[in-house]
């Protein structure tokens, strides 16, 4: 879309359009966008006329863009999915806001969410559930859920959300499109909001293709002296086809089990194009540490840090909040033992892949040990087992805690037409190496599906 916008074969005004004109016709039944932006055709216009002068504003000039609902956008209502701040208009805009308009993109619209994005299921207090586009009555995901809706059904084509346990790269394996979430810290969180647990928190692009994935990294990140956890580390751009002598470990199960044997297979067939292609694979084990689980650990901390964050909030207003947040609001504080031992277990992960990729360079694993459930699943049955839906968040929340850079990317289709993703895990600040090997899978992927012959449910409907 930039090289056309560049080149003159189209212009930004008449992308615009086009998207507005698709969020007009499906967004009703997707419910990805909860906010268009007003001014859109103007910035269109305007980004027109500058290149009509020989202004270029940076390489997404004219592009549009959106913006998961806890990213602070100027002038445009960003509500966190609650209705305590359904009203809220910002003064200024969040990090990644101001670094894709810096870059001449055009920010269209803002994203549905779980309320404070707090929630695997994208239903929020205000603006209701957002739809799986490969299967009505399936869920999205969450907590990015709308930005993946919006990304695989055309609503725009790039988005940004933010990732704790898997708020990214969930909805992207739930959705067919891709979810990325650097190395924590890369991204700023400046203007990002809860303001909790952000050792552990990611901001990443969503995307239908690795090189647009890339590309807005690049814009994305980098140290801009207000984020604590971001780092003045330069990204390298390295790239190479090259993979004689990687070194490729790769789980499809344990210790996650139950995982849907569909997504075992797409994971078999992920490992062997990369052993054609020179790499050394391996399969390896990770321990469950202390008995405690990633996601384990995870939702200790949440209820021993979120709940006296979220508290300062909302005390008063308990009747406005939604099911899930009056849920994690009413769980039992944990004890001091407790809290302590899940940070000790967090730590103790990060140690355990820190030594793990001083072996290898590269992990292969699915996303998600599930497909994606009906709405408002409390149980979900993986190859004849029942489990609790938080089972979903298994795999994605160990590399939350850990901080490694990793990207979910579409590699399979189930039986009854729901997309499957695998994840791609390196190691701290070698994002390079992730892209590498992502661009070269999705290269050998061939079922990959394009808008404009897209006869989806939402489309045929």
């Amino acid at each position: 879309m930039a090289d056309s916008i560049r080149n003159g074969h189209t212009s930004s005004s008449e992308l615009i359009s086009l998207h507005v004109e698709r969020f007009r016709e499906f967004n009703s039944k997707l419910n990805g966008i909860v906010t268009f932006a007003e001014n859109v055709f103007e910035e269109a216009m305007r980004a027109d006329k500058e290149l009509n002068t020989g202004l270029i504003r940076g390489p997404l000039h004219g592009i549009p863009f959106t913006i998961k609902d806890v990213f602070d956008s100027e002038g445009i209502r960003t509500t966190r999915g609650s209705k305590l701040f359904a009203d809220r208009i910002p003064e200024s805009d969040s990090e990644v806001v101001k670094r894709l308009k810096n870059a001449g993109g055009i920010l269209i619209g803002k994203t549905n969410l779980p309320e404070f994005a707090l929630a695997a299921e994208t239903s929020g207090a205000i603006f209701g559930k957002g739809e799986n586009p490969w299967m009505k009555g399936y869920t999205c995901g969450g907590s990015s859920g709308g930005e993946a809706i919006s990304i695989s059904a055309g609503l725009s084509p790039l988005g940004v959300g933010s990732d704790l346990g898997g708020s990214n790269r969930l909805p992207s394996h739930y959705c067919g499109v891709i979810g990325f979430k650097p190395t924590q810290g890369r991204i700023p969180l400046t203007g990002h909001w809860p303001e909790m647990l952000t050792r552990y928190f990611h901001a990443g692009p969503i995307a239908r293709s690795v090189r647009d994935i890339v590309s807005s990294y690049y814009i994305l990140s980098g140290y801009n002296g207000l984020d604590q956890y971001a780092l003045p580390i330069p990204a390298k751009s390295k790239s190479s086809s090259d993979f004689k002598g990687m070194k490729v470990g790769w789980i499809d199960n344990e210790p996650y089990d139950p995982v849907d044997p569909q997504i075992r297979n797409v994971v078999h067939s992920a490992v062997e194009a990369l052993e054609r292609n020179d790499c050394t694979v391996d399969k390896i084990s990770i321990p469950i540490i202390d008995g405690l689980s990633p996601i384990d650990a995870t939702y200790v901390l949440l209820a021993g840090e979120g709940v006296e964050y979220l508290n300062e909030y909302v005390r008063g207003n308990e009747s406005d909040l939604s099911d899930p947040i009056r849920g994690l609001l009413s769980v039992d504080r944990p004890d001091l033992d407790t809290f302590l031992k899940a940070s000790s277990v967090c730590d103790s992960y990060k140690y355990w892949f820190t030594d793990y990729f001083a072996k290898y360079d590269v992990l292969i694993c699915p996303t998600a040990p599930n497909l994606a459930p009906k709405h408002d699943s409390q149980i979900i049955t993986i190859d004849g087992e029942q489990m609790p839906a938080s089972h979903a968040a298994a795999i994605t929340c160990t590399f939350g805690i850990t901080g490694s850079p990793a990207i979910s990317i579409p590699f399979g289709m189930s039986d009854n037409g729901l997309p499957i993703g695998i994840q791609i895990v390196t190691n701290h600040y070698n994002e390079s190496t992730l892209f590498d090997v992502a661009h070269y899978l999705e290269s050998i992927y061939l079922e990959r599906q394009i808008c404009e012959k897209d006869t989806r449910w939402f489309m045929a409907e």
